[in-house]
């Protein structure tokens, strides 16, 4: 009988503490990461870029908001967007070595700077460094009807890399 109850107790035992060390999800992030290739079809074994980035929303505010004039900004949310170039590439004329590079980007009217900088896991922009800058190039930007929701990064079919949000549009030239 006490083998019984000893077994009964482990048993128990086992079930609630199991229970109260189970893993516990968070739910779905506000900004939720996305990546961009080129070139984009999946078919495409030999990629030339990839970026990792999150995407906020609008949420009823304006870009100016949350992508301030003038000022150096993430490119997206939460960690600094970060993209990584599989093979030398030209990006708006400047020669880039193959590498992972943080991207930043001051907004504009009429066109954005795009930086390229050697820093990378940063969070946000509080800690950029214009010393590691690896690159600047300035960008046309346009506006669109279609009015994004979510910031969006996408490579066109030529290999330009174009940031979209609100109704704003960057096409920021590559070539590799």
């Amino acid at each position: 009988m006490k083998k019984l109850t000893l077994l009964l107790l482990l048993t128990v035992g086992t079930v609630f503490t199991h229970e109260a060390t189970a893993q516990k999800f968070s739910g779905l992030d506000k900004s939720p990461a996305d990546i961009a290739y080129y070139p984009s079809s999946s078919r495409e074994t030999d990629k030339a870029a990839r970026v990792i980035y999150s995407r906020p929303q609008l949420k009823g505010r304006s870009l100016d908001e949350l992508a301030p004039v003038g000022k150096v900004w993430r490119t997206g949310a939460n960690e600094s967007t970060e993209i990584t170039f599989y093979k030398d590439a030209t990006v708006g004329g400047k020669s880039i070595k193959a590498g992972t590079y943080s991207l930043f980007t001051i907004p504009a009217e009429g066109e954005w700077t795009i930086i390229l900088n050697s820093n990378l896991h940063q969070w946000g922009a509080y800690s950029y460094d214009s010393d590691a800058d690896v690159a600047r190039v300035t960008a046309k930007a346009s506006t669109d009807s279609d009015e994004l929701e979510a910031f969006s990064i996408a490579f066109n079919d030529n290999g330009d890399m174009v940031l979209g949000w609100g109704t704003t549009r960057v096409s920021v030239p590559m070539s590799f």
